[in-house]
Order: structure tokens, then C-alpha cells, then sequence
């Protein structure tokens, strides 16, 4: 599976923003170390196999955030704030519909899509609530469903409504799919 190389990059720019070039540098060699793929150049459109995007993120996590790595919420957040704003490369995402069960229908599984090569987001609103199920993953890692999870709370967000997240199922705890809930709220 892969994700498109435009998630490294908004997090490159995150983290420049908030810790400086030089200290990126540093990091990113140290990176480049330990494994060569971070040695490459990645532009937006590289496809970046997950696992690599998971080392980077987890070593982001230890490095910058004292190993703690409920920042993959942070880290999804962050990025659907940079791509989806009004000068955001994905900002006609938020343009598609006025409408907010159509944009959770619609929309977001294209969002998906529009990152990844595999799997299959599916979304239903439904009673003020958004149910967002993702199948057809190997990908079994907790901190990857919180990065999921928090850019789809933060869409939710820019759409002009707040949200609870929930992770109802995860691949990683055996489940078949990842299945999020969004209870939202007024902004």
C-alpha cells in the first residue's frame, strides 16, 4: 500500500514550521541512516510505500514529541488543515457541495482515495453522526488509525462542523475494517 508522497511533505513543512530547517536536517539524516528510502528525493506525487510514511512518523514521534505517539492524531490534523484550506493543493475537495451528508458521502471517500493506492473508505451521515468504515488494509498499525482518524475529524471541522471522534473497530485490535464515528457538534 501506498500513500501519496504529499503526506511526507505537508509534515516536512509542519515540522519546519514548528522546529526549524536546521533541526529537520538533523533529524532527516539521522533518518536517512537508518534507512536508505529517506535518502531519496519524495515530491508530492511519489508513491511512498505506508510503512516507510509509519517509520518516518514514529521516529518524528520519538525525536520531537518524547516518544509519544498520540501525535499521529496531531500529525493527521495538521495535514488536512494544509491541504484542505483555500490555498490547499486539495482545497476543491472542500468546494465539491455546500451540503454536509453529501460531502461525508462523497467527499471524504474521495479524499481517501486521492491519497492511497488501496482500500476503500465508505461513509454514511446519518442522525447528526458520521460513520466512516475503511476496508481492504493490511495495514494493522494503531497509531496509523489515529492519523486516519484525526484528518477525517479535522475535514469535518474545516466542512464547518466540530466532532467527537470514535474508533469503534481497527485492524490492528483483529477487526475486518477501521470504522470511525464523528458525533458533530455546532462550531
Amino acid at each position: 500500500m501506498n500513500a501519496k508522497g504529499i503526506a511526507y511533505i505537508v509534515t516536512k513543512s509542519n515540522m519546519i514550521a514548528a522546529f526549524g530547517e536546521e533541526r529537520w536536517s538533523a533529524f532527516m539524516e539521522k533518518l536517512a541512516g537508518k534507512d536508505s528510502y529517506f535518502s531519496t528525493v519524495i515530491l508530492t506525487i511519489t508513491p511512498m510505500p505506508v510503512e516507510k510514511l509509519i517509520i518516518c512518523f514514529d521516529e518524528m514521534c520519538a525525536e520531537f514529541f518524547n516518544n509519544d505517539k498520540m501525535q499521529y492524531t496531531y500529525f493527521g490534523k495538521a495535514g488536512a488543515k494544509a491541504v484542505l484550506s483555500p490555498t490547499g493543493p486539495y482545497r476543491s475537495f472542500m468546494q465539491m457541495t455546500n451540503d454536509m451528508k453529501q460531502f461525508i458521502e462523497t467527499v471524504l471517500p474521495k479524499v481517501w482515495s486521492s491519497y492511497f493506492d488501496s482500500g476503500v473508505a465508505v461513509a454514511k451521515f446519518e442522525n447528526n453522526v458520521a460513520h466512516i468504515k475503511i476496508t481492504g488494509l493490511e495495514i494493522k498499525y494503531t497509531y496509523f488509525e489515529y492519523l486516519v482518524m484525526g484528518y477525517f475529524e479535522q475535514a469535518i471541522k474545516m466542512f464547518g462542523k466540530k466532532s467527537s471522534a470514535k474508533r469503534i473497530r481497527s485492524l490492528a485490535a483483529g477487526d475486518k475494517d477501521m470504522y470511525f464515528q464523528y458525533a458533530l457538534k455546532d462550531s
